[in-house]
């Protein structure tokens, strides 16, 4: 059933008969009054009369059609709508319109949902991180990602760095690149994060050790021989918008054949708006899925933030809230080889998700001062030198060839590198076989309570090891790939969703858009929510459940990428991350 239809249905399921024009109303004013919240203030009510033409400031929209439109009728929205791009395989449009047009446009019948352009953002020791989800072992046995093609959308990625080449130091392993930030001319990765997220990835730490002599001790990626699609929907600032995020996920589904693509990184994200029935980035990812390729997106930075009053639940962004993508959690190694001391970083966005209330995160990687590739001439090298990593003295000049960061954004590609091994190992997994084995692999022994005390502040953040922080637990890449069992081919491992009831909480098989696939885990449970998510789990007492949580006004749309020693959330007084504490490292 296609989406309006079901929601029209839904709205329209009363005592009374509804006619197909008010159902179509309907969906007009659910539009407009989603217009109206969020663009408040650059908006008139549709009764208060249009006024003078070029009273209200243009700005791009997405708009999501039934069936592709043609031009003439998005024209006629207003004399001004301006057709940016139009994706016909989507039926999906960029127009550059004011907002009383976009209100006009809202009652065309095939019209589905208009958004707003959104502004989306990128979001530790790698050798350590390596050792700890237990990849060294799958190098050992020759799981490298050889013949699997990862897309790595974020801020570009650099391809002459060193272990972004092959094993013989001679050829670039980054095979395909583009550019989706039209608006700024830049060189490749002006911002850094790409570049650090391919390495943590894909790198082979070869070419680097090769490079600096023989005392020099390189730093693996998860999968490094895999190969590396460069899709940039960033710019230098580390800033993109839906739509160009949307155009890079569309280019990687085109692109998938021609460079086995079968793994897409999303180490970015924003806020969540609307249910994931109708956001935009979660319905680029849902195609992404259904081509069957692996969609790795980080769960946001946004732990700490406490605007809503939920002690940082329900803070997992977009896309990181579609149920059918893997959103991966932050991790801190402690600096040993050993899962043992680790503990939850406290930055690590929660769940459930805004609106739908989906169980997120649903795994957790190391994100905390991660080792990777350095991104020679970026912002982030410029603005924190501290960060790198120093290298050997080689003809009397320093290479430094590696840079740490944190974040989500860190951990995400760790699990990236992760699913390019299983498929390397088993190329007919499906996407869904492949969260479902890793979730259900994952470790569950996870230390019941992490702190870490803001040296700043004073004040102390403390993570719970429960459902909506941990998902499925801890990665365990050679558990993975030992593991020989598998859901079938036509089996959905979609995240279950969380539903309180008579004060307990229930996870539910929610079907919504599986194109009739049964679901593997919720109130029938094929391998056990024991098994999956651990018997351990401690529910968390401050969750608000509920669509009337809202965020606060003063939280940026979009959230900042961690890096280095501070950890900033919207506009909110950043928390300072210090190097010298133990336990955010």
């Amino acid at each position: 059933m296609k989406r309006y239809q079901t929601r029209n249905i839904l709205m329209a399921m009363t005592l009374f008969a509804v006619t197909p024009g008010a159902m179509a109303q309907k969906v007009s004013d659910e539009i407009l009054s989603s217009l109206r919240e969020e663009l408040s203030g650059k908006m008139v009510s549709r009764t208060a009369g249009i006024g003078r033409s070029g009273e209200l400031p243009e700005e791009e929209f997405l708009v999501q059609y039934e069936n592709p439109p043609d031009e003439d009728a998005i024209r006629r929205s207003g004399s001004r709508a301006l057709l940016i791009r139009l994706h016909r395989e989507t039926s999906t449009a960029v127009v550059r319109m004011t907002a009383r047009e976009a209100m006009r446009l809202a009652d065309d019948p095939n019209v589905v949902y208009i958004s707003p352009d959104r502004e989306v953002r990128s979001s530790g020791k790698l050798d350590y991180s390596l050792a700890t989800v237990n990849g060294t072992k799958a190098h050992d046995y020759g799981y490298d990602g050889r013949g699997i093609g990862i897309a790595i959308i974020d801020s570009g990625v650099d391809g002459g760095q060193y272990d972004l080449q092959d094993a013989s130091c001679a050829k670039s392993r980054v095979v395909y690149k583009e550019d989706f930030v039209t608006w700024e001319p830049s060189g490749w990765d002006g911002y850094g994060h790409g570049t650090h997220v391919a390495g943590i990835a894909a790198g082979n730490g070869i070419c680097s050790a090769q490079r600096n002599g023989a005392n020099y001790e390189g730093l693996p990626g998860i999968a490094p021989q895999a190969s590396i699609i460069a899709l940039r929907a960033l710019d230098s600032r580390g800033v993109g918008r839906d739509s160009s995020v949307i155009a890079a996920i569309d280019r990687a589904i085109a692109l998938k054949s021609t460079y086995r693509i079968r793994v897409i990184n999303l180490s970015l994200g924003r806020v969540v708006k609307e249910s994931f029935t109708k956001d935009p980035l979660c319905q680029a990812v849902e195609r992404a899925w259904k081509a069957g390729i692996v969609v790795v997106v980080a769960a946001g930075n946004n732990g700490r933030d406490n605007s809503m009053g939920t002690y940082g639940y329900s803070t997992i962004t977009s896309p990181g809230n579609d149920p059918f993508v893997i959103t991966v959690g932050a991790m801190r190694d402690m600096k040993t080889a050993s899962k043992s001391d680790d503990r939850i970083a406290t930055f690590s966005s929660k769940g459930p998700t805004l609106i739908d209330q989906y169980v997120k995160p649903d795994l957790m990687a190391p994100g905390g001062e991660i080792n990777s590739v350095k991104p020679w001439g970026s912002y982030l090298q410029g603005a924190y030198p501290s960060n790198t990593i120093p290298g050997d003295w080689a003809a009397g000049v320093p290479y430094e060839s590696y840079f740490f960061l944190s974040g989500t954004s860190m951990a995400a590609p760790v699990v990236s590198g992760a699913a390019a091994l299983l498929l390397q190992k088993d190329s007919s997994l499906t996407p869904d076989q492949v969260k479902a084995r890793l979730m259900k692999t994952a470790s569950k022994s996870i230390a019941p309570l992490s702190t870490w005390k803001d040296p700043a502040t004073g004040k102390t953040y403390a993570a719970v090891a429960d459902l909506f922080t941990v998902g499925a637990g801890y990665l365990d890449i050679w558990a993975a790939l030992s593991s020989t069992e598998k859901i079938g081919s036509t089996q959905s491992a979609k995240s279950p969703r969380a539903v309180r009831k008579d004060g307990a909480i229930t996870l539910v098989n929610d079907a919504t858009n599986t194109s009739g696939q049964s679901v593997v885990w919720g109130t029938n449970v094929i391998w056990g929510t024991n098994v999956v998510w651990g018997t351990n789990v401690i529910w968390g007492t401050n969750v608000i459940w509920g669509t009337s949580v809202v965020w606060s006004t003063s939280v940026l749309q979009g959230y900042n990428v961690i890096w280095g020693t501070n950890v900033i959330w919207g506009t909110a007084a950043p928390f300072a991350e210090s190097t010298s504490v133990a336990g955010e490292k």
